[in-house]
This record gives structure tokens, C-alpha cells and sequence, in this order.
């Protein structure tokens, strides 16, 4: 059976845990779409284009054969509809990502009912990462090698240091 999921987000940057959640989850599918949002929600300010964004996810993902990287400007429900797929993937941390994270699945749920929301949680190492975390450490001048891939890390130089 060929399964299509679609992984969304605003990846700004793409970090290590978002790189293992799809490494992981690309064995689930058959066909993995990391979807980069175009248009993040109004709490988050990226730091790059999301030209920028779609780059650096095809340059650190091309490893993975059956993972697709395309930005999306509208509703995920939407999205996910016209790219035949049938699962939501989305990646829970902590436990406080956790009531985000249904509220957004039931809404989903509402809107494209046929579309399962699948949650996987992070390898260990990568538990406490996030794209905002990564910026504000390397805006203010800390070694985020441990992070993100090394041309991440060059890119957050060159943008964020001061």
C-alpha cells in the first residue's frame, strides 16, 4: 500500500531533530513530503526566505530516497489534499508541545478527516532542540555545531552573528 505523509513546518532552520524525525519517519512511507510553510504562523519571525528554508532542507535531506521537500501558502488541510496524502507527521519533544499539537491534530481532524495525525518523538540527544533555540544561540554567538549540520551552522553564521 502506498502511504503519502506530509511533515510540515517552518524549519527555520532545519535542525538535527527535525533531520532524525525524517530519517525515521521516510521508513514509515511511502512517500515523505517535508513541507516548509511559506507563511509561518504570526508568533514566528524566520530568519530566512523560504527560499532559503527549501534549499537547506533539499541539501541536508538528499540522503533520504523517498523524502520530497515543497513549501506550502495554505491551509495544511488543503495541502495535504492535493498531495494525495494521508497522514499528518508532526514531532512532539516535551510534553508541553503536546496540547499545541492536539488541538492542531482535532482541528485537522475536522477539516480532513480521512488524514491520520502520527506523532513521533525525537531521538534522546535531540529532545531539546528547536529552530528557535538554535537562533538565539547562535545570534548571540554560541557554537550550534551540535545542532544543526555544518553548511546550517555556516548559514546561521553568516545571518545571526553579531
Amino acid at each position: 500500500m502506498s502511504v503519502i505523509a506530509i511533515y510540515p513546518g517552518t524549519f527555520d532552520p532545519i535542525t538535527n531533530g527535525h533531520i532524525d524525525l525524517v530519517e525515521r519517519g521516510s521508513k514509515l512511507f511511502s512517500k515523505l513530503i517535508v513541507s516548509v510553510a511559506a507563511f509561518p504562523s504570526p508568533s514566528k519571525k524566520p530568519a530566512f526566505t523560504v527560499e532559503e528554508r527549501l534549499d537547506m532542507a533539499r541539501e541536508v535531506l538528499g540522503h533520504v530516497p523517498n523524502v520530497e521537500v515543497q513549501a506550502f501558502d495554505t491551509l495544511l488541510a488543503h495541502f495535504v489534499q492535493t498531495q494525495g496524502a494521508s497522514v499528518i507527521l508532526r514531532g512532539l519533544r516535551a510534553v508541553s508541545d503536546f496540547e499545541y499539537e492536539f488541538q492542531l491534530a482535532s482541528m485537522n481532524r475536522q477539516l480532513v478527516p480521512e488524514v491520520e495525525t502520527i506523532f513521533l518523538t525525537p531521538a534522546e540527544q535531540y529532545s531539546y532542540i528547536s529552530s528557535s533555540l538554535v537562533k538565539e544561540v547562535a545570534a548571540l554567538g554560541g557554537d550550534v555545531t551540535k545542532f544543526v549540520t555544518p553548511a546550517i551552522a555556516q548559514e546561521l553564521d553568516r545571518r545571526l552573528r553579531k
